[in-house]
């Protein structure tokens, strides 16, 4: 097993991304009306996702993968004082790069997680196993859920790390999940790659009634 002897795993693949991010593209959320009545609501329908289905921003709590078996709550990631990308400080926990858009807006929202560290396997440590269709699954603060599906996944060499496509905005809502792999360098104590599953909004979850999430 390669195993990391430093933190900053993922700051090399990103540090040629020196310009200003895209900023969060926010659209109005038309969110469902609660069941009225004494009635027991039925749980929110997932409904599939449009062009027009953009999510409004909100900040996003939690990550479901389930072909690879993580299930975790995220935290929130900006900009080191040298313009790179943070990286979660915690390995078990991935992180949302806040400076971009929310996951479920239009443009790019990322999430970055380790691969492992000196004890072992750490939270995206199978990232690089996702196939197209395998479903990603983020849940935000509204009580929304975003329902993504992996495109392709792809490995890139630190120093060719595509910034723009990683981050910009194509047009739709897109979450891209990033972590490191490839040959490990012991030397510096780092991966010499990066992996990037690119996913799509195919459905929503609209919120339920208030005090329902």
């Amino acid at each position: 097993m390669l195993l990391l002897t430093g933190a900053g795993l993922l700051t090399l693949g990103l540090r040629g991304h020196q310009e200003p991010l895209p900023g969060p593209a926010a659209t109005p959320h038309l969110a469902s009306p609660p069941a009225a009545g004494n009635t027991t609501p039925a749980p929110p329908a997932t409904v599939p996702a449009t062009p027009s289905a953009a999510l409004a921003r909100s900040v996003p709590v939690a990550l479901r993968i389930p072909a690879i078996g993580v299930a975790v709550s995220l935290s929130t990631l900006g900009l080191n004082p040298d313009r790179t990308v943070q990286v979660p400080t915690n390995y078990q926990q991935p992180g949302w790069f806040r400076l971009g858009p929310s996951p479920g807006q239009v443009g790019s929202a990322v999430i970055l997680g380790h691969v492992d560290d000196f004890t072992g396997p750490a939270v995206f440590f199978r990232l690089r196993s996702l196939k197209a269709g395998d479903k990603v699954e983020v849940s935000l603060a509204d009580g929304v859920v975003a329902h993504f599906e992996v495109t392709t996944v792809a490995m890139y060499p630190k120093k060719q790390f595509p910034a723009q496509q990683v981050y910009a905005s194509h047009g739709y809502s897109a979450l891209q999940l990033v972590t490191c792999g490839g040959q490990f360098d012991k030397r510096a104590g780092s991966y010499l790659s990066n992996v990037v599953a690119y996913t799509t909004l195919v459905a929503t979850t609209p919120a339920g009634p208030a005090g329902q999430k």
